[in-house]
């Protein structure tokens, strides 16, 4: 299983603050929004990520988070010069994917909750067809909407319908086997000139192959493409944190308790850095280990 994070957009919703750099890096409370998506494929097993960047983006990208050998994993980096859709990604890794199952996670969105790995794990355990990730929301007409039957099975997918069938919105990460790539080649450029995702689970869905992971209350699920959503993350963030027992979106922490690192290699990292809640929460999961 590959992972890989599309990270490759303007983010102009997010001007000025994101207008001199990716809005995917731009800090969630205590740390880059990269690091949520990237430790959400972790937490699954997914060690060989590639991550889609922009040309002017690359280099600190790369500053912040080189190969992924302090994390124990490979990160390699591909640039979409130009900005053709979330689908586009599967195009740009299609070498790097290599007829391999792999799962795409959008850069701005964070996942949290114990039960969101058992739902990973069940949706690479799918050997054939293609998984989204449903949350239940308030107003879905602001999202792509899942129709979904009693099996999982996804009926209908409509992008930010007037009239919802459903309150299940379709978030930012997608489980797709090793005919991702092929199918995407056969997308057409919508009307805003973009390979749609949602064109590409068409696909699977019309052939019964499409299948959604529907996520419980409890799963902090969070796209933060606007100035609300972003705080509203953060402080999420903050209050699940403030106790300092728990860090959400720690690759450090997956790392060791996935065994892709040693204790020893940990406390090597960390003392790198100067001590701050962060570093020393990671200290204290050294000592516990």
């Amino acid at each position: 299983m590959k992972g890989i994070i599309l990270a490759a957009g303007k983010g102009t919703r997010l001007y000025p603050a994101s207008s001199h750099i990716s809005k995917t890096l731009l800090p969630i409370y205590d740390k880059p929004m990269i690091y949520y998506p990237l430790t959400t494929l972790m937490s699954a097993g997914i060690r060989d990520i590639m991550i889609i960047v922009s040309k002017d983006d690359r280099a600190y990208f790369k500053r912040l988070l080189g190969d992924g050998k302090q994390f124990g994993i490979s990160i390699k980096y591909a640039v979409q010069k130009v900005q053709r859709g979330i689908a586009d990604a599967l195009l740009v890794g299609e070498k790097f994917i290599d007829g391999d199952m792999v799962a795409l996670a959008l850069g701005d969105n964070v996942f949290y909750g114990e039960e969101m790995y058992e739902h990973l794990a069940q949706a690479m355990a799918e050997s054939e067809g293609a998984t989204v990730f449903c949350k239940a929301v308030d107003d879905p007409r602001a999202f792509g909407v899942a129709e979904i039957d009693d099996t999982g099975k996804v009926l209908s997918l409509e992008e930010k319908p007037s009239e919802p069938k459903s309150n299940w919105a379709v978030t930012g990460l997608y489980v797709y086997d090793k005919n991702a790539c092929k199918y995407a080649k056969t997308l057409k450029p919508s009307a805003r000139g973009e390979l749609e995702i949602t064109d590409l689970n068409k696909k699977y869905m019309d052939q019964s192959k499409l299948k959604a992971q529907l996520l419980e209350t409890d799963v902090v699920w969070a796209d933060t493409g606007t100035f609300d959503s972003l705080l509203k993350a953060s402080n999420t963030i903050y209050e699940i944190e403030k106790t300092g027992r728990e860090i959400v979106g720690c690759p450090e922490e997956v790392a060791l308790q996935r065994g892709f690192i040693t204790k020893r290699q940990l406390s090597e990292w960390v003392s790198r850095f100067k001590l701050n809640s962060y570093y020393e929460y990671l200290k204290m999961i050294i000592q516990e280990h």
